[in-house]
Parts: C-alpha cells; sequence; structure tokens
C-alpha cells in the first residue's frame, strides 16, 4: 500500500512543490500548468452540501448498528460518559481543524497540513493511514450492508450485497463533486430525519403515551447497572463511541471543493458537531431507557446478533412491526451515506498525495468534471474486503474491519492535534496576526494538547482485554494500524531525510484559486 509509493518519492522531491496545494501546484511551464488545469479538482459543494457530507459521515453503522454493544458491555450511563468523553475530545480537535481548513482549503487537508506543519514523513504516514483508515471503513459498511440485507433475505449471501452496494458506492463517486454533494445531502437527510423522529417516539415511548407500558427511567435506577464494570469498561468501549464519530473530520477534505470555503468551513464546524452530538447523546440515553443493558440483543449473546439493530429493536417492541422494517431500510441508507463518504474521502486523500509526490502520479489524474476516477478505481478495489463476509461469516468479519478502522482514526485524529499546535506557532512567528484567521479555535493550546493526551489514553486503553487474556488475532485486528504508521513514517523519513519544518519556513499559502481571488496570502 503506501510502502510500494516509498520509491515514488525521494529527498529532492521534497521541496516547496511538495507542500504545495494539491491540484493548485505552481506551474514551472507551458505544458506543467496546462497538466494541472487538466487534473484540478472542482469547487461544487455548497454550504448545504458541506454540512451534511459531515452529519453523513458521522451517522452509520456506529450509531444504528455498534450502539448496542456499548451499552451491552458498559451499561447506559457507562455509554453515555464514553461518547460524551470522546465527543469533547472531538469538539476540541474540530476547533483544530476549523482553524487550519478555514484558512488553508485543501483537498489533502490532514496529510497536507502534516506535511506544512510537521513533517513531509509526518504527512506521508498521516496520508496513507486516513485513505487506509475510510478505504477499510468502506468495505465495513459493505459487511454492514450485508447483516442488514439479512432481515429481508436471509437465504442470500452476504457477498453478494457487499458487490452490488460497492458498484453503487462507486458509481456516485464518479459523478461530479456538486452531484456527490446532492446525492449524500438527500442520503442524509433521510437518515437524520430518521433519527429526529426516533428521538421523538422514544421520549413519547419512555412517557409511556406510546408502545404501553415503559419501563420509564427504571434501568438508570441500578448504579451497577448503569456503570456496569466501572470505569474499566468506559474505556474500553472507546474505540466504538470513536469510531462512531469518525467522519466529523470529512468537512476538512471537502473543504478543497467548496464555492466558499472560508465562509462555509467555520459555519460547518459552529453547527455540525452539536447536531451529532445531540444524535449520539439523545439516541443513546433512550436505547438505555428502553432496553436493558443485560438483553442479549444487544450484542451480548453472539457476533450474529448485529442484526437486531437496537434502533429496530425499540420499534419492534413498541409493536409497530412495519416501523422496524422501515427503521431496517433507513439503516441501510445510512450505511450506504457513510460507505459514499467514505469512498470520496479516501479518493481524495490519494489524489491529493498522487499530486504532493506521495502516491503514484496516475492517482492525481482527474476527467473532464474533475473527479479522480484512477484514485477512484484503487480506492474501491479496497472494498473487496467486504467479501470477507462470505469466508469468516458476516459478524466476524464486522468486527475486524470494525477495530482495525478505529484505530486508524484515532491516529488521524492525532495527527490533527500536532498540525494545529504547530501551526498557531508557526502563524504567529511569521507576524501574522490571530484576527487574519478567517476561524480561530478559542481553547488553543489546552484544546490540541488536551485531545491529543486523550487520544494517547484511548488508543493504549481500546482493546487492553485481548491484550491480557492473550488473543493474538484480536489483539493484531485492534492495533496493527499503530505499527504500520510508525514504519510508514520511519521509512519515509530514513529515504528522503525529511526534516522537521521550522516555524518561519511554514507554507502558510492558501489553494491558487483564492490566492488570486484574495489578490495574495500568508506566508
Amino acid at each position: 500500500m503506501g510502502l510500494s509509493s516509498l520509491t515514488q518519492t525521494t529527498s529532492t522531491e521534497i521541496n516547496d512543490d511538495a507542500v504545495a496545494q494539491p491540484g493548485y501546484a505552481p506551474a514551472t511551464g507551458a505544458a506543467r500548468a496546462s497538466n494541472e488545469t487538466a487534473n484540478e479538482l472542482k469547487r461544487g459543494l455548497s454550504s448545504r452540501h458541506l454540512q451534511m457530507i459531515a452529519i453523513g459521515g458521522a451517522i452509520g453503522t456506529g450509531l444504528f448498528v455498534a450502539s448496542g454493544g456499548t451499552i451491552s458491555q458498559a451499561g447506559p450511563g457507562g455509554a453515555l460518559a464514553a461518547y460524551a468523553l470522546v465527543g469533547l475530545m472531538v469538539f476540541l480537535l474540530m476547533q483544530s481543524l476549523g482553524e487550519m481548513s478555514a484558512k488553508i482549503p485543501v483537498a489533502g487537508s490532514f496529510q497536507s497540513f502534516a506535511t506544512r506543519f510537521v513533517s513531509p514523513s509526518f504527512g506521508f504516514a498521516i496520508g496513507w493511514n486516513y485513505w487506509f483508515n475510510w478505504a477499510i471503513t468502506v468495505a465495513a459498511e459493505l459487511v454492514a450492508a450485508g447483516i442488514i440485507m439479512d432481515f429481508w433475505f436471509p437465504g442470500v449471501p452476504g457477498w453478494v450485497w457487499a458487490g452490488i452496494f460497492l458498484l453503487v458506492l462507486a458509481g456516485l463517486n464518479a459523478l461530479s463533486a456538486k452531484s456527490f454533494g446532492e446525492s449524500e445531502f438527500w442520503l442524509s437527510l433521510i437518515k437524520v430525519t430518521a433519527v429526529v423522529l426516533f428521538l421523538i417516539a422514544g421520549v413519547l415511548m419512555i412517557s409511556g403515551i406510546l408502545g404501553g407500558n415503559s419501563p420509564g427511567l427504571s434501568n438508570w435506577e441500578n448504579r451497577d447497572e448503569v456503570f456496569h464494570g466501572g470505569w474499566v469498561s468506559i474505556i474500553s468501549v472507546f474505540m466504538i463511541a470513536g469510531f462512531s464519530f469518525q467522519g466529523t473530520e470529512l468537512v476538512g477534505v471537502a473543504a478543497g471543493e467548496a464555492k466558499n470555503p472560508r465562509r462555509e468551513v467555520p459555519k460547518a464546524i459552529r453547527t455540525v458537531f452539536w447536531r451529532i452530538m445531540l444524535f449520539y447523546i439523545g439516541a443513546i440515553f433512550i436505547i438505555g431507557c428502553l432496553i436493558p443493558f443485560s438483553d442479549p440483543s444487544l450484542l451480548a449473546s453472539g457476533e450474529a446478533d448485529v442484526a437486531a439493530s437496537p434502533f429496530t429493536l425499540v420499534f419492534s417492541r413498541a409493536g409497530i412491526a412495519f416501523a422496524a422494517a422501515l427503521m431496517n431500510a433507513v439503516i441501510l441508507t445510512a450505511i450506504l451515506s457513510a460507505g459514499n463518504s467514505g469512498l470520496y474521502a479516501s479518493t481524495r486523500m490519494l489524489y491529493a498525495m498522487a499530486h504532493d509526490g506521495m502516491a503514484p502520479k496516475i492517482f492525481g489524474r482527474t476527467n473532464a468534471r474533475g473527479v479522480p476516477i484512477p484514485a477512484l478505481l484503487a480506492t474501491a478495489a479496497v472494498g473487496l474486503f467486504g467479501f470477507l463476509s462470505a469466508i469468516v461469516g458476516q459478524g466476524a468479519a464486522y468486527s475486524w474491519l470494525l477495530n482495525m478502522s478505529g484505530l486508524c482514526g484515532f491516529i488521524v485524529w492525532a495527527g490533527i492535534a500536532v498540525s494545529h499546535y504547530r501551526f498557531r506557532r508557526g502563524f504567529l512567528a511569521q507576524g501574522n496576526k490571530l484576527g487574519d484567521l478567517p476561524y480561530k479555535a478559542s481553547l488553543f493550546p489546552i484544546g490540541p494538547l488536551l485531545a491529543f493526551a486523550l487520544l494517547i489514553l484511548v488508543i493504549a486503553g481500546q482493546n487492553y482485554e485481548a491484550v491480557l487474556a492473550g488473543r493474538v488475532m484480536e489483539v493484531l485486528s485492534s492495533y496493527i494500524g499503530l505499527p504500520v504508521f510508525i514504519v510508514l513514517w520511519l521509512a519515509h523519513r530514513f529515504i528522503t531525510k525529511s526534516k522537521v519544518v521550522p516555524l518561519l519556513e511554514m507554507d502558510l499559502t492558501a489553494p491558487k484559486d483564492l490566492e488570486d481571488e484574495l489578490g495574495g496570502g500568508t506566508r
């Protein structure tokens, strides 16, 4: 994967061009200028697209399918605490990302920031890690799609649905950025509407107005059940909670194709996070009220029970059979939406790395509509991991892919915190004023430092039980992303001899199209 592209990058390539905006690199001649122009992305995403892309990427199987497992493992209170703590961490990271993305809205986002503000080798490892994260997430969504389809077609193998939905997602991403944004807007709107209706119905069921007898708040009365397993269990479900929130950072990637990123990125950052927190905290609370943590349907009795989403269970136990089937359809929509966003994000990351000399150049090519087709095809190929469901069983494949993707996302988040800390220091060191920033993270430097510390805790403790029990395969699937990231980082540094970027030499220029519009940029 990333190792093969090490040979594509030499120490002479890690220069000013290596940290230039992907797709907007300065031309060195007529031929170079023509080639760059032909391979640029198109700014076709509006404000509503940007916000729904962020929401759509974050609301998926983590909420609709995996949330039951967190309640089963840590109790309703423990699950709420885990999601709230991860939510705080994500809030800090979104502030960091907003400050950098509003100032420098590039398609490469995390990779470009890490390259510009930390080191080319750090950016190389972050970029390939993020591409792998979302490419594997697409595969996880395909597995989940097969599980959900089993609700209606129990006799059809999961790999059949994985193949069908992979073709659907690839087809959607082959359209223009505007078309992708429009399709994602409507897919996300369906599931956002469903979550809102679920919250309303849940409140009515808890109050006894809907669904007959209600347990009320009885599931929250016994402290040992509310916080089942104590802090140890809370930490152990951080990985699932973190996976659920992964996707909020998509606004940083989409900024590279936003029509007015310096206005729309801050707007999306301010609104999207709180909406997502409301959805997650509200849903976990309602599920905790209506379904006891000891209920075997909450993934407690085996991996195959993942087919019984807690959302579906709530409606079923209210005696609304049709609503349960409809909810499964909504869950399927959520899966396709999250997979659609994941394929978009990983494709743009691969495209950006190709323009930075960190991936084969072919992945930097786009068609006439500004879609990086070679990068799209390469990323979609990773979705073939979804066919693991036919070999090792749907539940096992889902768990493996979930674990592998979860750690990769945490590593990227850590990279955002480090990059922002360095960015702010470099921005001020070069004589700029905070008032010049389109969006300012109000909690700097506490924000990125606290977020980084929490991420280290989460990475270290996400699957300690498997380590203590000596379950080698579980440990491998949970932690394999960490040594791979370190190897990529050190190998690239060894080959290219790249160094940490000095504060006064950081590239703070905006994309060329915005530079031209504003008549120059900050250095």
